[in-house]
């Protein structure tokens, strides 16, 4: 693994299972690159557009500079009351989830793509995985004129990473997890292709967390975590975003990367 500066950063999209997914897992990264004028935004596959989550979600984006609500709409796997009546996106045919996305892509035009790892972060939650799964499919299809031709013009974003937990980055976070029954699903360290420093913008992703008050009030929500700890400990967790690379390195001048060696 390797540390590395952000600079000159390139528009970013995030793409994520539930909103406080994107203030969790990249909000320093979104945070860094609003920041510094690079277009950002946030695609959320569960949770309907109308429930109390999206409205904190919404608190949320604006923390981190990254514009409105994107929201697909499925119902949570674990929580029927997400969508009423809308089905689970585990249970969606995947071409249909894909094609929405492929939409906000084109629509978007972002440089750079972040999403869940394969492992579906530390718990393995089944809607990170699933968004993982639709998130590379869609990034492929999205480039393609002949796949979803009602979507907008074709789109190709030059990179795509997963965020991750590396075996050595767990730290704190992995006894508090285990403590409230939480599963731990970390990657080998060789995995991990991109470290990033965002203790700069550790103010702008707490307070993205915490804009997701519904979970902020759960004792077993990583939100809720957090809150309950030392400002000391709490920042030594989030000042730190891993990532893998999922697409080839870039060529010599390009700059259309996550971050800049």
């Amino acid at each position: 693994m390797h540390s590395v500066t952000l600079s000159s950063p390139p528009s970013l999209m995030g793409v994520f299972a539930h909103p406080d997914d994107e203030s969790l897992l990249a909000g320093g990264v979104l945070a860094r690159h609003a920041a510094h004028g690079a277009r950002t935004a946030v695609v959320t596959t569960t949770w309907s557009a109308n429930s109390h989550r999206a409205a904190e979600l919404a608190d949320a984006l604006r923390a981190l500079g990254a514009g409105e609500p994107r929201m697909l709409g499925y119902a949570d796997a674990r929580d029927p009351s997400s969508a009423p009546g809308r089905t689970r996106l585990c249970d969606a045919p995947l071409d249909e989830p894909v094609g929405l996305l492929v939409r906000h892509v084109r629509e978007f035009r972002p440089d750079v793509v972040v999403t869940h790892d394969a492992l579906g972060q530390l718990t393995g939650h089944p809607d990170h995985r699933r968004t993982h799964q639709i998130t590379l499919l869609a990034l492929e299809a999205a480039g393609l004129p002949h796949l979803y031709p009602d979507a907008g013009e074709p789109w190709q974003p030059r990179a795509l990473y997963a965020s991750t937990h590396p075996e050595s980055g767990v730290g704190e976070l992995g006894p508090l997890l285990t403590a409230v029954g939480k599963s731990l699903l970390c990657v080998p360290d060789a995995y991990v292709t991109t470290v990033v420093d965002v203790a700069p913008w550790a103010d702008m992703k707490w307070r993205g967390i915490l804009a997701h008050q519904s979970e902020v009030a759960r004792e077993r929500s990583l939100p809720g975590i957090l809150a309950r700890l030392p400002e000391a400990t709490r920042r030594e967790i989030i000042e730190t975003e891993y990532f893998t690379r999922l697409t080839p390195g870039p060529v010599p001048g390009d700059p259309h990367q996550l971050t800049s060696t």
